[in-house]
């Protein structure tokens, strides 16, 4: 079966040579023009009978059609990045706040100290390894748009639906911005769900210690009111699929043709529902057990944020109690790790879209072709070989009772090593899995989620069986076994490990 190209919706003013150019003449009887408006006589057949078994491909109006999310404008790509990081930020803001309450919140409950009031603080992340696994992929089919048991349950339920950002959010920034623009474009995204737990305990430690502890959810309330309001307004719907569906149903609405479709209803696939589904929630599963990428960025991702958390769950004991702070000016030392992950994403945003630009180059890319995932790769190596050290400074020091801003340098040297090797990676799944992006995240997410949910539960045995010296050490070794073979392997084996995914896409030329 023959296909012509329909390339989105060509002005009425356009001249029978210009639409010849973009395929919409069928032998020598042109296709009348598609207006904006989808107007009744858009796209007819021609009356060649041997036309009508054709099938017309609606696709984007060239490189350079400005419905295409990656062509909008620089004001457009920042609202919808800026509006997607806000919802990531507030929703670990909200895991996090209380984290200084814990002892109000169990005295009033009546939890036991210890791993009973920090599950309060973890369950939140345990939702958050199940949540993308079901609204990651559900943005694949239909879009991106958006007593101590009663506490851990409502806190269970709070992490469930603050988790549609943690892999969805990926998808839509990689719908958005072009390779070259992705270190950049992805900055504030990678930032918000690791800075939202560092800022988290200094709200809620001022907070508990001269209101209420319920504050603590008060102000997440109106926070995520204002957003979903400034949300409803602003977000615009990014997948390529559905909105290139949207424009093939309104061409057949308005000129009865049903040969107008996009490719993905020419591949023959069953796309009921219940179809789709089945599919898309699979999928991150699938690519979880299958795809060793995958595989080594999400343990690798899963370690740095358990550690994170394990250090956020860990600060209250040692600058309460082991440098006698006041609750306020304790929580204040969280401040080290928002520096540290500040600090990460400065020098990686910029650096991975420079280092990005110049592979291409070192390896004959012109500007206009991709360059390979590979290239986001370099700047994982230095962070790998730092954050283990941070982890040393941090606990020896506490160990050593030194001044206090020595175990902050030490968090704050294992935040900014955190932030790089997340975004390196981040970017990299982003380049390969094009499409299933969002899944690929939310296999990620389910592991460095599950993480963060158990090893702050170790906090009272880790350190209090070991000491701060000792479990540091033992953190310190893991964070070297797993992560500094990390790059290498990608590095060296990734174009291997790509071409024989069924989910990566294909590139135009491997030169490295």
């Amino acid at each position: 079966m023959a296909t012509l190209h329909v390339f989105g919706a060509p002005s009425a003013c356009q001249s029978t040579q210009t639409l010849a150019e973009q395929g919409l003449l069928v032998g020598s009887a042109p296709v009348s023009p598609v207006s904006s408006l989808f107007s009744t006589s858009a796209v007819t057949l021609a009356e060649n009978d041997t036309t009508r078994d054709e099938t017309f491909t609606v696709t984007w109006d060239g490189p350079n059609d400005p419905e295409n999310p990656k062509n909008w404008n620089a004001k457009q790509k920042w609202a919808t990045s800026l509006i997607i990081s806000t919802f990531a930020f507030l929703s670990p803001l909200c895991s996090s706040i209380t984290a200084p309450a814990l002892t109000s919140i169990g005295a009033e409950f009546h939890i036991p100290v210890g791993i009973q009031q920090q599950l309060v603080l973890s369950i939140f992340l345990l939702a958050y390894a199940i949540g993308p696994f079901v609204l990651a992929p559900c943005s694949e089919v239909w879009g991106r748009m958006p007593s101590q048991s009663q506490i851990t349950a409502f806190r269970f339920l709070a992490g469930l639906g603050g988790s549609a950002s943690v892999g969805m959010g990926s998808g839509v920034l990689n719908d958005c911005w072009k390779p070259e623009e992705r270190g950049r474009g992805f900055v504030a995204y990678q930032l918000a769900p690791v800075l939202g737990p560092a800022i988290g305990p200094i709200v809620g430690g001022y907070m508990s210690q001269y209101t209420t502890w319920r504050w603590c959810f008060w102000v997440i309330v109106l926070a995520n009111v204002v957003v979903q309001a400034v949300a409803f307004f602003f977000l615009r719907e990014t997948y390529a699929p559905v909105l290139l569906q949207r424009r093939a149903q309104a061409l057949r609405a308005s000129t009865g043709n049903p040969k107008l479709q996009t490719q993905w209803e020419q591949s023959g696939a069953d796309r009921t529902l219940p179809s789709l589904l089945r599919v898309a929630l699979s999928r991150p599963w699938v690519m979880l057990g299958t795809q060793p990428i995958v595989q080594l960025f999400a343990l690798y991702q899963a370690f740095n944020y358990g550690t994170l958390w394990l250090l956020i769950s860990s600060f209250p004991a040692l600058f309460e109690g082991r440098y006698g702070m006041a609750r306020g000016d304790a929580s204040l030392n969280y401040i080290s790790l928002a520096a540290g992950l500040l600090v990460g994403v400065y020098i990686c945003g910029p650096g991975v879209d420079w280092l990005y630009a110049h592979l291409k180059r070192r390896h004959g890319l012109g500007p206009d072709e991709p360059g390979l995932p590979e290239f986001r790769v370099p700047l994982m190596v230095p962070a790998s070989v730092l954050l283990p050290c941070g982890i040393l400074l941090y606990g020896w020091a506490a160990e050593a009772r030194l001044h206090w801003i020595v175990p902050n340098l030490g968090a704050a040297l294992f935040a900014c090593c955190s932030m790089m090797t997340y975004q390196c990676s981040s970017t990299y799944l982003a380049d390969t899995y094009g499409l299933y992006t969002a899944s690929s995240s939310a296999a990620c997410a389910c592991l460095r989620s599950l993480l963060a949910f158990v090893f702050p539960l170790f906090v009272p045995a880790l350190f209090g069986s070991l000491g701060y010296g000792g479990g540091g050490s033992v953190l310190a070794l893991l964070a070297v076994v797993i992560g500094i073979p990390a790059p290498l392997v990608v590095w060296f084996f990734g174009a291997r490990l790509r071409g024989a995914s069924k989910f990566a896409k294909k590139p135009v030329s491997e030169k490295v």
